[in-house]
């Protein structure tokens, strides 16, 4: 029975650790932002304006 428990105990506090982990290693991701083609938006503002 305690060799069950510790075995319990000791996968758990992995579980806990990994999650610790990875929750910390995604917090620290460094998102970017793509910068803004102005063609682009120009077209998309021309379709906006004729579909009116």
């Amino acid at each position: 029975m305690t060799i069950i428990l510790i075995t319990s105990i000791v996968i758990v506090l992995l579980i806990l650790l990994l999650s610790v982990k990875t929750t910390s290693k995604a917090y620290n991701y460094k998102h970017t932002i793509d910068p803004i083609d102005h063609t682009a938006a120009k077209d998309r503002q021309k379709k906006d304006t004729e579909q009116k």
